[in-house]
């Protein structure tokens, strides 16, 4: 079979300066949410929706991802650990990140981002899915 010679051994690192590393999956979530909020300007215009909005959204999304990522690996993977050692679960720099509880995160946070701007959950999830998977290719 082909795939028996192929030999995946990709860095996780593209380059690092002393104790700071730029790392492949953290330069790809920041491309998925800049390219994002570019597709997202284009929703806003067509709609006449105050960029404003866009900013606000933006940080929630990218809160709710990194917050909810981060949690996700910890109570899902190792919750004996980081119940009992609570201050480890912000070193996110150490790793450890779950794309499900990136989705459970931002579930919630669009939820609330709807609730306290007064838009519909439905239509705030509608355009919110396109770049989600277009981040997650």
């Amino acid at each position: 079979m082909v795939l028996e010679y192929i030999t995946w051994n990709a860095a996780p690192e593209i380059f690092s300066i002393g104790n700071f590393a730029v790392r492949w999956y953290g330069v790809l979530f920041a491309l998925g949410f800049l390219f994002g909020y570019f597709i997202m300007q284009d929703f806003f215009r067509r709609e006449k929706i105050p960029l404003k909005l866009l900013d606000q959204l933006t940080t929630y999304m990218v809160l709710a991802t990194i917050i909810g990522a981060r949690l996700g690996h910890c109570l899902f993977y190792e919750p004996d650990y980081y119940l009992s050692n609570p201050l480890e679960i912000i070193k996110i720099w150490e790793g450890g990140l779950a794309s499900h509880g990136g989705a459970i995160g931002i579930i919630i946070a669009l939820y609330i981002f709807s609730r306290r701007n007064n838009i519909s959950y439905w239509w705030t999830i509608d355009r919110i899915a396109i770049v989600t998977a277009l981040a997650g290719f």
